[in-house]
């Protein structure tokens, strides 16, 4: 991959007022895929959204990392769910 896919975790720390440590905290329990690129921890910008909806549950909801795991694992699986119901929705759309 290209140095233009990552985001450094001090720029993505500063821009949204956090302490990196956290942001390793979540790489360590899984929550956020954290590369090093020359010498340098960086995100990947695929997982941009995740970390910004992870943020958003800890500082405006003041969810502790626990409970943003609970969450996360919900919500991965409602939105496997629904992939699998447009799938046999299509599936069903050959029938009818």
């Amino acid at each position: 991959m290209d140095s233009k896919d990552f985001i450094s975790v001090s720029d993505f720390c500063k821009g949204h007022r956090v302490a990196s440590h956290f942001i390793m905290e979540l790489h360590e329990v899984g929550l956020l895929e954290v590369e090093i690129r020359e010498d340098v921890r960086c995100i990947p910008l695929r997982e941009l959204p995740k970390a910004e909806r992870i943020l958003r549950l800890h500082s405006d909801l003041d969810i502790n990392l626990e409970g943003i795991e609970v969450i996360t694992q919900l919500l991965n699986r409602v939105e496997a769910m629904q992939k699998e119901m447009t799938q046999l929705k299509n599936r069903l759309g050959l029938y009818e």
